[in-house]
């Protein structure tokens, strides 16, 4: 028994594809397989598994429980729920490891897979490591003797994300696009003081109303126009598996994730003074500003979850978020990152500051910056363009950040250039006091580019 997995569909941070091109039961059940091996030469046994509202997902559950249980080990089945409750579950039932079948924010098409083990995250080099034993079907045979059973998690979690509750009564608006959060959100709104109004809470894998990415400004017209109709304080909104989070103030502005952070911070640097908080390397500098100047240690860190989750536990810190509104807290929680926890604490922290979020976002430092721009490179092209480009600025002397892809500060501003780890693009971003500094930023984006054969052409879709 051997397995070749499509080799797309193995990811720096998940396994993921197109149902039915790429990733199929075959590839879910050579997962199971190759994770359970893993597990249980590690001395685990018992692996929860939860599943996305998407139309595909119950299909994969099954074939992973049948390659989990092939290869020796139980199964605790928490059923439909965003990822962080997969992550809970994993955090605090008698479980080695977690598995939730999602695709994320990912079109209605895709599907994949998100995995812990042993309390870490699972990713890297991990993920190839399944790759590699299916093909040689390196896999451990069960006796048997497994158990899949069934966990309903659904309440314990959602009093998990409401305890200790010190937050004041707001209007607020909650979108949870279709998404798999939508039935944790009903039931949150009901426990929290103040008036609160949901959008598409019904669970629905097709995304009937809008794609649920609240990163991309058109997925939040609807919030924008209940917050506005409704007079409301400000709205929420929340990705396909609820473990990023998307905010409007009162006035319907996106406060963007790096300004979400900053808004978090406050708190979090009160009952934890000088602590270090991380965010990506795509946030604005105004954030890191704004860590120091609340007494914090500002880190700038590679982006992507599980590079974050695994920097967080080696530093210590209590917070840390990426401008894809992936926020993670450490601080009184288990540090993965979880959308709807984080909406908790950010209606906390618009209490403790004691200013409205539309007045915490007027106050923010105006500056001129880009949405992260995705352009489309060739796979083998995308990771040796970088250090060309990283090389060239060195040798002109120019003030480079390498933390993740070449990050330039110049007395404008700041300009990004980097590799995407999931898809065939490469990410730009820049940001300046003001228009012209941003264009000047850009004109160096387009050079360093131009010098290693490359236009700046079709923006990439997600």
């Amino acid at each position: 028994m051997t397995h070749r997995f499509d080799p797309t569909s193995l990811r720096e941070y998940d396994i993921r594809g197109i149902v039915g091109k790429t990733l199929g039961p075959d590839d879910a059940r050579a997962i199971g397989r190759g994770f359970a091996t893993l597990l249980r030469r590690a001395g685990g046994r018992r692996v929860a598994v939860g599943r996305d509202g998407r139309i595909s997902s119950p299909m994969l559950e099954a074939a992973l429980i049948e390659g989990l249980t092939a290869s020796g080990c139980d199964v605790v089945r928490t059923g439909m729920g965003p990822t962080p409750m997969l992550y809970y579950a994993e955090a605090t039932l008698e479980v080695d490891g977690g598995i939730q079948i999602t695709g994320s924010h990912n079109p209605g098409n895709y599907n994949g897979f998100k995995m812990v083990f042993q309390h870490r995250s699972f990713f890297g080099q991990d993920i190839q490591t399944l790759g590699k034993m299916a093909a040689e079907g390196d896999w451990e045979e069960g006796d048997g003797t497994e158990t899949v059973t069934d966990a309903d998690i659904e309440d314990l979690y959602v009093s998990r994300l409401i305890a200790g509750y010190a937050g004041g009564a707001y209007k607020i608006g909650w979108d949870a696009g279709n998404g798999a959060a939508g039935p944790v959100i009903e039931k949150l709104v009901k426990l929290l003081p103040g008036e609160h109004h949901t959008l598409f809470t019904d669970v629905d894998g097709n995304f009937p109303n809008h794609h649920p990415d609240p990163t991309e400004e058109k997925n939040l017209v609807d919030l924008k126009k209940l917050v506005a109709e409704k007079n409301l304080d400000f709205g929420l909104a929340f990705d396909g598996d609820g473990d990023r989070l998307g905010a409007i103030d009162g006035q319907g502005r996106v406060v963007w994730g790096d300004q979400l952070l900053s808004i978090l911070a406050e708190p979090v640097l009160r009952i934890d003074p000088g602590a270090t908080i991380i965010a990506d390397v795509k946030a604005s500098q105004a954030l890191y500003d704004r860590i120091a100047e609340l007494g914090g240690k500002p880190v700038m860190w590679k982006t992507g979850h599980s590079l974050i989750k695994t920097k967080m536990k080696e530093t210590g810190a209590p917070l840390a978020g990426e401008m894809s509104g992936h926020i993670f807290f450490a601080q009184d929680y288990y540090g993965f990152d979880d959308a709807q926890y984080a909406a908790i604490r950010l209606i906390q922290a618009v209490h403790v500051i004691g200013k409205s979020l539309t007045q915490l976002k007027d106050e923010m430092p105006a500056m001129v910056n880009t949405p992260e721009m995705r352009f489309q490179v060739d796979e083998s092209r995308k990771f040796p363009v970088i250090e060309e480009v990283l090389d060239r600025l060195e040798a002109d002397g120019a003030q480079v950040d390498r933390t993740d892809g070449a990050r330039v500060n110049t007395p404008d501003g700041w300009w990004l250039l980097r590799a995407s780890n999931t898809q065939d693009v490469l990410v730009a971003r820049a940001e300046a006091k003001d228009q012209a500094g941003l264009d000047r930023l850009m004109a160096q984006i387009d050079d360093q580019l131009g010098k290693s054969g490359i236009v700046r052409g079709e923006q990439a879709a997600h």
